[in-house]
């Protein structure tokens, strides 16, 4: 299969990017438009919302196409007032791991336990990485940041763990190190009736990489294959996931 030309869907004046060189964001902004494209889905009926963060940079200001760019941790509740008002929009939300797992949390419960027709795909970077590389409720135990010199004391945040037990009708989670499978199961997300949630591991380079002796891009893709084994819901649900590992896959 080749890769479409996804071109048409980007606005060319914000070309090249801001993502640091070796940040995975890029290759999330481009898996995304991949999964649209293959989908034939209509663009112009689509509304994408992300809050503050690096990763609310992949739709807003790059796609053209309706965005919000709303405050930090807030994208699934303005897409919630979005989707509500318009049903008929296709709603997706994009944006990192601070935004819509920790600042956001909240929201993303309880977008999970009503079932929202609204698709989540969450950038995980394991890191704040635009505004310095703080400490992460997705940052791995023992995880060098800016504010854990130490080390990470902390267990992180499994998010689709979390939104399983909130009933979500979809969760899935795969990393940028292997785009054709993320694009897979960003596809089988947009698709859901209901609420949808694709966890996209990807990298940090500039913090987290080189707070943890991998400052070179490729060597986080390698970790991210290297961590990546493929999961059921039990196993994900269990908690029970081997030392250093992180279940990837369809979970429900």
């Amino acid at each position: 299969m080749g890769i479409p030309d996804v071109k048409k869907y980007i606005r060319q004046e914000t070309m090249p990017t801001p993502f640091c060189r070796g940040c995975g964001h890029g290759i999330l902004l481009h898996a995304v438009l991949i999964a649209i494209d293959e989908l034939g889905m209509d663009f112009k009926n689509m509304l994408f919302v992300s809050g503050i963060g690096c990763a609310a940079w992949i739709p807003s200001p790059h796609f053209a196409a309706d965005t919000l760019h709303t405050t930090h941790g807030r994208p699934i509740a303005y897409a919630t007032g979005a989707k509500l008002f318009n049903p008929k929009l296709d709603v997706v939300v994009i944006s990192g791991d601070g935004d819509i797992l920790s600042i956001g949390g909240n929201h993303l419960i309880h977008a999970a336990r009503r079932n929202m027709d609204i698709k989540v795909i969450m950038a995980n970077n394991r890191v704040y990485g635009m505004t310095g590389g703080q400490l992460a409720s997705t940052t791995p135990h023992g995880g060098i940041t800016a504010t854990t010199p130490e080390g990470n004391p902390e267990r992180d945040f499994d998010a689709c763990r979390l939104v399983l037990a909130c009933g979500a009708g979809y969760a899935a989670r795969h990393s940028v190190a292997e785009p054709r499978k993320l694009i897979g199961i960003i596809k089988k997300a947009l698709q859901y009736k209901g609420f949808a949630f694709v966890e996209a591991m990807t990298t940090c380079p500039t913090h987290y990489g080189r707070m943890n002796k991998m400052p070179v891009p490729y060597e986080m893709i390698e970790e991210l294959k290297r961590i990546s084994t493929p999961g059921t819901r039990a196993q994900v649900m269990a908690g029970a996931a081997p030392e250093g590992k992180i279940y990837v896959g369809e979970f429900v």
